[in-house]
Order: structure tokens, then sequence, then C-alpha cells
């Protein structure tokens, strides 16, 4: 057995270097660089072996460690899961920075390797800076903070160790129900430790992804119950992506004559012009997707973890609907009492219809005119709220509306929280697959910036362009610098309503007059949040960082300099003031949150009575 002597760092590059995924005949490297920042817990370890190693992997710098899992987590997402970057940290804030990043990966069922370090597994030394101790277990430090919110956590020390490790981590970032963050915690002592390893664990290794077929009983069943459906509809989720079935579903729905709508993770499968897209669905759809989920007798979800804004807290359906559930997840097939029908996406979708054509299977005349009707209808309702002008300044919609008729077919808009996922879900027309890039698992704000990055990375063609709110955009969009230095050009539209304007939103419709959420200056005499708004000039504020900045007055400046910025060879921002409460509301939907049973404003109880009206009407599982 042939060895090579090697740090352990050194050998863990040298490993994710030779790591390659086989999707269809198609071979694709899976680990294309790391994302870092350097501290005493990896500078001098993995550190070293990025420096010196003969690995191709890429070190990209960053500005703060949440975002690099936001830019690493954007990159998987965008590239389907067939690619991803490991990201680094140092031990303690460093490591415990990238926290939230790895809950959102894992939510989202994208795989992101993490990287932190570790103190020292000798003990000798201990407690070392930014060490945090246990004083009953001392195995327990700030890294076990990762355990839930990763699929795989590991800690690593003895070099020899590294090998079941990685194969392990491996076994979960490739795999499509299981994935998400994957943890390897990184003692730094450790990191610099030589061992003799074989030569077959750093040789080129092929993780396959092999689709998962539809088992007979199932098919069976879906069919029995899609062939006698008179009013069925198809849920997209995610899944339609990661099993790239776009093509396959629309051709499912066009076949048999079946509307789609659409999830946040799912939006851009069908283009919005196809004669059965009925567009987003639940908390943030339309009223065409939304009527016709409640009228609907079969559901087929396709790919969805059926989160409460998809299923508008599970009262979206009439309670007579049977629920079909293809997923290669059978936790995720089984929720809402589904029928789960465990399999890949598109070799499900082409099984079903299989069967389904040898039965002659059409919905009605009657019901084909009834999509067309409320399509129409909502295209329609789009167009006005495009449209829609305020002499008191710019409406949110009339914003999002310009930039979608801007915007080329290959292009990418990408967003995460606050007011615009809901608008985008319900108003963004795509028409190409992956145009549409929302993190809405976690809906985590600051991921809007970062994810543009990564999102760029995964991009060969069209333009970024990132659309976040000023709330977000405070929270976290240092990784615009790091765009900057890898000559990666994102383009961030900045909404200015001056506070968490959707938040505030919610508060005023169950009884509050609007508190804690806009962005004021502390009153002196009340010693209340009432005074004047606090204002930041973005700007100025993205210009001292080497971004090509520009504000907008109105919405025709704002399509002047959209032309403008698209020439630009660097990352841009165009800042937009817009009037707080001109986003979307609901259509048709319903979204549970606790209310008070007892207050001192009566509009808040009368909101209470009003939610448990509400909840009875819901299904309770």
């Amino acid at each position: 057995m042939r060895t090579i002597r090697l740090t352990m760092a050194q050998a863990l590059l040298r490993f994710l270097d030779a790591q390659y995924v086989e999707l269809d005949g198609y071979e694709h490297k899976f680990v294309h660089g790391v994302m870092g920042i350097f501290g005493h817990g990896n500078v001098t370890g993995l550190g070293e072996a990025l420096e010196y190693g003969d690995s191709s992997l890429r070190f990209i710098q960053g500005n703060n460690e949440q975002g690099l899992v936001h830019a690493a987590t954007a990159f998987a997402k965008q590239k389907n899961r067939l690619g991803i970057y490991a990201c680094t940290s140092s031990i303690g804030p460093g490591a415990t920075n990238m926290i939230t990043g790895a809950a959102t990966a894992t939510v989202n069922r994208i795989p992101v390797l993490l990287l932190p370090g570790d103190s020292f597994s000798s003990r000798q030394p201990d407690p070392v800076l930014q060490q945090i101790e246990t004083p009953w277990d001392h195995t327990i430090n700030a890294n076990n903070a990762f355990k839930p919110v990763s699929r795989y956590w590991d800690r690593i020390e003895r070099p020899e160790q590294l090998m079941v490790a990685a194969l392990n981590a491996m076994r979960v970032l490739t795999d499509p129900v299981e994935t998400g963050a994957a943890t390897l915690c990184l003692p730094q002592d450790t990191q610099a430790e030589a061992y003799d390893y074989p030569d077959y664990f750093l040789a080129k290794r092929i993780w396959h992804l092999d689709r998962r077929p539809l088992n007979p009983r199932s098919l069976r069943e879906a069919t029995t119950l899609l062939s006698k459906a008179r009013k069925p509809l198809i849920i997209a989720g995610g899944g339609v992506h990661y099993s790239h079935a776009s093509d396959t579903l629309r051709d499912f729905a066009e076949t048999f004559g079946i509307p789609v709508g659409e999830t946040q993770a799912g939006k851009s499968a069908m283009s919005w012009k196809n004669s059965m897209s009925v567009g987003a669905i639940g908390v943030t759809g339309t009223s065409a997707a939304n009527l016709l989920a409640n009228e609907a007798d079969v559901v087929l979800v396709v790919g969805s973890r059926l989160q409460d804004f998809t299923t508008a807290s599970k009262q979206i359906f009439s309670p007579e609907v049977k629920l079909l559930h293809l997923n290669v997840s059978q936790y995720d097939g089984l929720k809402m009492d589904s029928i789960a029908l465990q399999a890949d996406a598109k070799f499900g979708l082409e099984s079903l219809k299989d069967i389904l054509q040898t039965e002659s299977y059409q919905t009605s005349l009657e019901y084909r005119e009834r999509i067309s009707e409320l399509q129409s209808e909502w295209n329609v309702e789009v167009d006005r709220l495009y449209q829609l002008n305020s002499e008191e300044g710019n409406v949110q919609t009339l914003i999002i509306g310009a930039l979608n008729k801007f915007m080329s077919p290959e292009d990418v808009v990408l967003c995460a929280a606050g007011s615009l996922p809901g608008d985008l879900h319900r108003l963004w027309r795509s028409e190409l697959p992956k145009s549409y890039h929302m993190e809405y698992g976690y809906s985590c704000m600051g991921y809007e910036v970062a994810g543009g990055l990564g999102a760029r990375l995964a991009m060969d063609k069209g333009e970024l362009y990132v659309i976040v709110g000023d709330g977000s955009y405070l929270m976290l969009h240092s990784e615009i610098l790091t765009a900057l230095k890898e000559h990666v050009k994102i383009n961030v539209i900045l909404l200015d309503n001056s506070g968490y304007q959707c938040i505030k939103n919610l508060q005023m419709a169950h009884g509050s007059v609007g508190f804690g959420n806009e962005f004021r200056y502390r009153e002196k005499n009340s010693d209340r949040l009432i005074g004047k708004i606090t204002p930041v000039d973005f700007k100025k504020y993205a210009e001292a960082l080497g971004v090509k900045a520009f504000y907008a007055n109105n919405v025709n400046e704002f399509k002047e300099l959209l032309r403008t910025t698209r020439k630009e060879d660097v990352s841009t921002l165009i800042e937009v003031k817009v009037l707080p409460g001109t986003m979307t509301d609901g259509y048709h939907s319903w979204w549970r949150v606790g209310i008070p049973e007892v207050s001192n404003c009566k509009a808040t109880t009368d909101s209470n009575l009003k939610m448990s009206e509400e909840i009875s009407k819901a299904r309770a599982y």
C-alpha cells in the first residue's frame, strides 16, 4: 500500500479536491474552493495547506463568517447542489458566526461544508484564547453549538480520524435527502499533525446521484387517484429544480391540463407564460393558485417541505382534498397526511405520465377554461400593481415591476427576507428555470448580498440582481467588498423604507398601531422610539467601499440607472426610497401567528378571537 505523508489539513484539501458527483452520466467537480477568514485556530494549519499545498481549490477571503456561509449556500443552490464551497474559520466567535449560515443551509437542504477551528486536542495550553470552557465536560465547547443545525458533525482529534469523517461528510453532502450543513471541527494542533495517508483515500472519487424510481404500488395508488381527479393541482417545490425536472413538469402539466402553483423554492420551474402556470401558492400566493388550491380534489406535491407559507398554515385546501407527495424524502412525503410517493421528481413524473396516458386522462374543457380565466385575471392584477403610482413617493411594486421588465430572461433575481419575498413570489415573472433565487426556508436577513456573491460565482451567463430592503442590508452586507476583491459583479437594488415595515404591517393587522419596527431616534421627552427617521445615505456608504453607487428619485431615474449599471464592470448599487406599506397583501390566504388572548388593546383581543375562528378551519396536522 502506497502512502503519502501529509498534515491532516493538507490531506483534507487533497481529498476535497478529488471529489466529483455524477448525475445522468455527467461528472461535476464537487468542491470548487474554500471561503474563509484566518485566525489562530486555522491559519497555521488549514491556512498553510491552502498556501503551500498542491490542490486546485481557490481560496476566497471574506469579511464575515456568516456571510461566507451564505455565499457558499447560494453557490450550491444555484448549482442545483452539484457543486459547493467549503467555509473555514478560527475558533470562538469566528466559528459561532457560521452557525446562522449553517442553519440556513440545513433548513433549505443545501450542502455546505463547514471547517471551524477548534481548541487543542492535546489540551496542553488550555484554555487558549477564545476557548469556551465547560467545567463538567471538557469535550464540550463552542463548536458543539453546530450540532443542532448540522446534518453531520464530527471533531477530528487525531489525523487518522479524518478519513472516516471526510467520507461521512461527503456521504451527507451528496445525499438529496440528508443534505445540509456538514461540520468538521478541526483542533488547531491536529490540523498540523502529519500522518501516512493511503493513496486510495486521496484518489479521485465519484459520488453517484442515482435517481430513485417510483415503486409499482405507489405508482398504482397515485394514478388511480389522479385518473379520477376532476380538479387536480400540482405544487412545484425546490425538488423540481434539484431533480432537473422543469421540462418534465411542464410537459406533464400541459399533457393532462393540470395547473401548477409554485413554492418560493420551486418558482421559475414554470415560465409565467405557460398556459398551466398559475404562479405562487400559499400565504404569498396569487389569487389564481390559491383559489384553485381551495377547489382542488387531488393535489400532487412535487419536492416541497410543505411549510406554513406554502399551505397557508394548513388552511389552503378543502378538508376533502387528497394529497399525493412525490419526494425523495419520506419525511417530507408524509406531511399533512399525504400519500408518500418516494422517488426522484423527474423519474416519478415520467412514470405517472406513462400510466395516465394509457388511460387517456385529461382534465375537462370547463376546468381548463377556469384555469385560463383565473390566470388572465391575475395577469391584469400584476399589470396594475406594476404600474401603481403615488404622489407621496415611490410604490414598491412599481419599482419591482420596472426591474422585472428590464431584466433579461437569463438574468437572476435574488432575495431572502422582509416584504420583498412576498411581492416577488406573487408578482415576479420568470421565464427560465433558476432565474429566481429566493432563500425562504429560513428567510435569513443578511443572506442577500452574500448570497449574490455565491450565486454569481455559480452562473455561466446573465447578470445577478440582489433586491434587498434597508433592514436586511444593514444586518449584513460586508461580502459586497468580497465581490469587489474577487472581480465578481453583483447589482444591488436597495429599497429603503426606513425600517422593518413588513413586521410593522403584521403588527398593525393584529391590533398594534406599530411599535419598534421603524428606524427612528429615541424621543427624549417620552423616552420612546418615536422621533425622526434615522437617515442613512446608502449610496455614499457603498461608494466608500468602491462600489459604483447611484440614487434614484423616481421610477424613470431608476430605469435609466438600470441601463447605466448594466454596462459597469464592477458591482453596483442603486438606492431607491419607497413608501412604507406599498407592498402587496394576501390573496385568498391566511397565516397563523400568536396573538395575545389578554391585552390592554381591544383590537388585539378582537384579532385573537378572529384567529381562533380561522384555526378551526385549518387541518390539525
